[in-house]
């Protein structure tokens, strides 16, 4: 899980709260981790392994939201190799991570392992968090026609290098001036925290706010595009808004357990003495929203998998052909023999009677296309008697 306890925990004089939890059933503790960071792993990647029996399909280009949900899986998917790379080495060598001190100086490696492998696990989450929240704002600016694959570069600076300078800037506050003087007081911790949880609170603030102004937008969009607004489109704007709803639902799942959990914590380090009978509620609720934590964190890319294109199912073509990845830009794709019918296509009628421009309408589709729900059975739903569908 990805938890500041973590970088705390290499101080050597940590405080009170995190002892209390990083010394509560660690072997459990590490277990759970390594089995819930492998369960999501394995099954994050069986969902982007191509599957049999799906037709391949030509896509002539990707588009940038297809690009960030890819990479919010891969960080994903690294974060938890890192937790669980991590909760192996505690549970293989219990010694050498109960060595954790700079006061002897005679061995500086159990405190470089603990604050490189929190180092890699925060990060890589907190650059998913980034990149979630880049997704919200694209998904914005398709709608708006204001976004291409060209602004994927833009996302990359901004993700990259604020995970990055967010990351380092609390590592260097929490340990300054060294390892043996971290902890000391709240003046060191609070700007690690800070640091921490801003992306992940800017997600759970901003997201909703852009996801609703999109869905909006997007009604507005299939209103304009042929003046009416029928049964389908009301169901194409509607599996869009679900697809935004499932994906806060898992995020707020995941990670809402982090907020509790270190709400209570910062109320048992303003206590004078924390095993105090009246806090014995307050400790039980902490160790167990850390045990939640250690189960949901690392699901979260499953979940997101399954929030972004559904199940994809069992069976894996091993043959590595090219695939449509489902969220891509379907703009230009020629109806083949799978494709579903539609009742227009763009090649065969670009001089048509109708006074509706190809080319906006082409835009429209390509919006409309990046946001679509990846689920198979609303898609083959939809698909039959939207033309904004046309290719799939």
């Amino acid at each position: 899980m990805a938890s500041p306890r973590l970088e705390t925990y290499c101080c050597p004089n940590r405080d009170a709260a995190t002892q209390l939890v990083m010394h509560f059933q660690p072997e459990v503790f590490c277990g759970v981790c390594i089995g819930s960071a492998s369960i999501s792993l394995l099954l994050t990647i069986l969902q982007l392994l191509p599957k049999k029996g799906q037709s391949p399909r030509k896509m002539p280009k990707a588009s940038s939201s297809s690009t960030i949900l890819l990479l919010i899986s891969i960080c994903d998917i690294l974060g938890g190799v890192g937790i669980i790379f991590r909760s192996s080495v505690w549970l293989a060598f219990p010694g050498f991570i109960a060595n954790i001190s700079v006061a002897n100086g005679t061995d500086v490696w159990p405190s470089t392992f603990c604050v490189g492998s929190a180092m890699w696990i925060q990060l890589l989450y907190s650059a998913g968090f980034w990149w979630l929240f880049c997704y919200a704002v694209d998904s914005y600016l398709v709608v708006r026609r204001s976004a291409g694959l060209s602004t994927i570069v833009l996302y990359h600076m901004m993700t990259w290098g604020l995970a990055v300078m967010l990351c380092v800037e609390g590592i260097a506050l929490l340990y300054y001036p060294s390892l043996s003087s971290c902890e000391n007081g709240l003046e060191h911790a609070i700007p690690h925290y800070i640091t921490t949880y801003a992306p992940l609170l800017l997600v759970l603030v901003a997201n909703p706010i852009l996801f609703r102004r999109t869905v909006s937008a997007v009604a507005s969009l299939l209103k304009g595009r042929q003046g009416i607004y029928t049964e389908n489109e009301r169901r194409l704007g509607t599996e869009i808004q679900m697809r935004f709803f499932k994906i806060m639902l898992v995020f707020v799942i995941c990670w809402s357990s982090n907020i509790i959990n270190e709400t209570l914590l910062f109320y048992l380090e303003m206590q004078p003495d924390i095993n105090e009978m009246p806090l014995k509620n307050i400790r039980s609720a902490a160790l167990i929203t850390w045990i939640i934590m250690g189960v949901l964190n690392p699901m979260q890319g499953f979940l997101f998998t399954l929030a972004f294109y559904g199940w994809t199912g069992w069976r894996v073509d091993l043959k590595w052909r090219k695939r449509e990845i489902p969220w891509e830009s379907m703009s230009s794709s020629t109806v083949g023999e799978n494709a579903y019918p539609s009742p227009v296509n763009y090649q065969s009628n670009i001089h048509d009677s109708k006074k509706i421009s190809t080319t906006d309408s082409q835009q429209t589709d390509e919006a409309i296309s990046m946001l679509s729900e990846g689920n198979t059975s609303s898609d083959e739903r939809l698909t039959r008697s939207s033309p904004i569908y046309q290719g799939w």
